[in-house]
């Protein structure tokens, strides 16, 4: 069996659609897929058609974007009901948030002499959650940058001219629509949070009390030494261990889909869980 628990579609700020990704998925031998959009469920019915064709187990996913003492951490949902009432209010604030924050960015960017940022990066998101990745994209196409990674670099990360800071769900309400849903909150790729040990272990202890359940231990671009340490802190706090590669399609520059490293044995994985829940319900509705 191959997991991926963290990938991306054109839903949000992926450039596959929702089928490609899944046969991409299915062709490097992954077994079971885990579509993790960011705050939208709006690619799952796509992705079910062409997983049921492929036999590939695909489980229901969402990344929800969060603020904790002062920091942005995102959380990831693992085999959630799409149709959930508070997953579907969540987002729905969550997009506002977006929305809010593209047009300050595209402000931002038009001082700095990009007038048009907004609009390219919006005729670029179509119908999907607007992301900074469309900016970025959009950037690139303007020849400000070589690649997405350099724009960010240079133009959206905190500090420079495009970053806009935003309040989004609090840790506790993000866990909350998770669980709620029936399914399960993992902490996405914790080594790049650049916060102190100490702050992490309080990160870990708010988001255990508030029902969390897991953590990526394996995951994009993490180094041998980030997975012992991620493997140390899933026992220590026992917290069930993730897979994800959070692949965004072919254009990025980490990890892609079937190449993760192998989880390590003495941790329990958080597919475990899915045994017992009812991965087969939440499936029925696109069946």
């Amino acid at each position: 069996m191959s997991y991926d628990l963290h990938t991306h579609t054109n839903a949000s700020d992926g450039t596959l659609t929702p089928e490609a990704l899944v046969q991409q998925a299915h062709d490097a031998g992954i077994t079971t897929l885990a579509i993790t959009d960011h705050d939208t469920t709006t690619g799952l019915e796509e992705a079910h058609r062409i997983a049921k064709q492929l036999n590939l187990r695909l489980i229901n996913g969402i990344e929800l974007s969060v603020s904790w003492s002062q920091t942005v951490i995102h959380i990831v949902g693992l085999n959630i009901d799409p149709g959930s009432l508070p997953i579907q209010q969540g987002t729905i604030e969550l997009n506002r948030l977006r929305e809010i924050r593209a047009i300050k960015i595209g402000e931002s960017l038009a001082k700095s002499g990009f007038e048009n940022a907004y609009t390219g990066a919006k005729s670029l998101a179509g119908d999907a959650t607007i992301t900074r990745s469309h900016f970025a994209q959009y950037l690139v196409t303007q020849g400000c940058a070589k690649n997405v990674s350099k724009v960010f670099k240079h133009y959206l990360v905190r500090g420079k001219p495009g970053y806009v800071a935003t309040q989004w769900a609090s840790l506790e309400n993000a866990v909350s629509w998770i669980t709620q849903a029936g399914g399960i909150a993992v902490i996405a790729h914790p080594h790049r949070y650049k916060i102190g040990n100490k702050r992490f272990q309080n990160l870990l202890e708010d988001f255990k009390q508030y029902g969390g359940q897991a953590i990526e231990v394996v995951c994009s671009n993490s180094s041998q030494k980030d997975i012992v340490k991620f493997s140390r802190l899933s026992q220590r706090y026992h917290l069930l261990a993730s897979v994800g590669s959070d692949y965004h399609g072919p254009h990025q520059n980490w990890n892609g889909l079937g190449k993760l490293p192998v989880l390590p044995n003495n941790l329990t994985p958080v597919w475990s869980l899915f045994q017992d829940q009812t991965i087969q319900l939440h499936d029925d509705q696109y069946h």
